[in-house]
């Protein structure tokens, strides 16, 4: 049974607004170039005006990331050889603002919040630091269900505060970030269960590795998936998931409710998003996807819920990297709405 908080948030994501994207379409045909010339910016800006329900829609500045982060059992497998300990070392770099994350929001001013909601270690308060712990890690998948359905519930209702307090705080647009490590074992497996893909194609090589290690995780991520019996997508996140996913599965929803754009960072974002379509499919309407990881599953997940990537490079750190480069794209693209002339307004012949 799904909390009222829940299932207020799944009740408010409706549709597009087919007003504002007609509205939409018709200014971008009076402005003072080319139709089409801008190529997919013209579609992004139609649609977030539709999200907004508003010709044009309101500029996404200030942004706000908020960097999920959790541990995972199934390290315990061998699925990577980076320790557990560098999710909590990296959390307090993100705190002290030297990660790689951190010059790039800086770069583009957006805010980071840290969301401890699954670290195995206890962290101590600081600022930028959100303690909302479900449990500390989750348990193995590969040896049963990562999270009880009600620890997949709390996490998800972690992620839906999250947003909530960052809009109430005058985010205009809200970025997806995340830490876990192993973090990609649980993906590949939430790709797979719901893209219905070959567990094998979906599972990448994650922070480098090499390929005895790969085999082992295809195994695992293999061994989970055939396993798996669930249809609901809540019990499926709580099966092959990561807390830090189940957390960005509410984040995600509740910036659809609340009809705020929400940047999609890699394969991790890309899988909890997975799962907040299947639970709300008209959520898709509030998603970006930033940019295409290097990592197979991003591309496999972002293709079956038809995004497409506005970046890329080539990437596959996490954090929420490629999220951020992605924002002066999406401001630009809402920027040209507002302050392009049209061919009336600047004296300019059109044909």
């Amino acid at each position: 049974m799904l909390t009222e908080t829940f299932s207020g948030t799944l009740a408010a994501i409706r549709p597009l607004d087919d007003e504002a994207i007609a509205a939409a379409r018709a200014l971008q045909a009076r402005l003072t170039k080319p139709p089409g010339s801008l190529g997919a910016l013209e579609m992004l800006a139609v649609r977030m005006a539709g999200l907004a329900g508003a010709c044009p829609p309101p500029i996404p500045q200030p942004a706000a990331l908020a960097i999920f982060a959790g541990d995972h059992g199934v390290h315990a497998q061998g699925v990577t050889p980076w320790p557990q300990e560098v999710t909590a070392q990296m959390v307090a770099n993100f705190l002290a603002g030297g990660a790689v994350v951190n010059a790039f929001a800086r770069q583009c001013g957006a805010s980071v919040t840290v969301v401890d909601v699954g670290v195995k270690a206890t962290l101590d308060p600081a600022d930028g630091l959100e303690l909302r712990k479900v449990r500390p890690g989750t348990r193995d998948l590969s040896a049963g269900p990562a999270m009880t359905r009600e620890e997949a519930l709390q996490a998800i209702e972690v992620g839906i505060d999250i947003a909530q307090q960052l809009v109430d705080g005058g985010a205009k647009v809200l970025l997806t970030g995340d830490m876990g490590i192993a973090n990609t074992t649980p993906s590949a497996a939430l790709i797979a269960a719901f893209t219905h893909a070959d567990p094998a194609s979906v599972t990448g090589l994650g922070t480098g590795i090499d390929s005895e290690t790969h085999a082992r995780k295809v195994a695992v991520v293999t061994s989970a998936v055939v396993a798996l019996h669930a249809e609901d997508p809540v019990d499926i996140l709580a099966a092959v998931g990561g807390l830090e996913h189940a957390a960005l599965v509410g984040y995600i929803l509740r910036a659809a409710a609340l009809r705020v754009p929400v940047i999609i960072d890699g394969v991790i974002a890309a899988s909890a998003a997975l799962a907040a379509a299947a639970l709300a499919p008209a959520s898709t309407s509030a998603m970006i996807a930033g940019h295409r990881s290097a990592e197979p599953g991003a591309g496999v997940a972002l293709g079956y819920l038809e995004l497409e990537p506005l970046v890329d490079l080539g990437l596959r750190l996490g954090e929420g990297t490629g999220a951020v480069l992605a924002l002066p794209i999406v401001a630009s693209a809402v920027r040209v709405l507002h302050e392009v002339a049209t061919f009336d307004s600047a004296g300019v012949a059109h044909k």
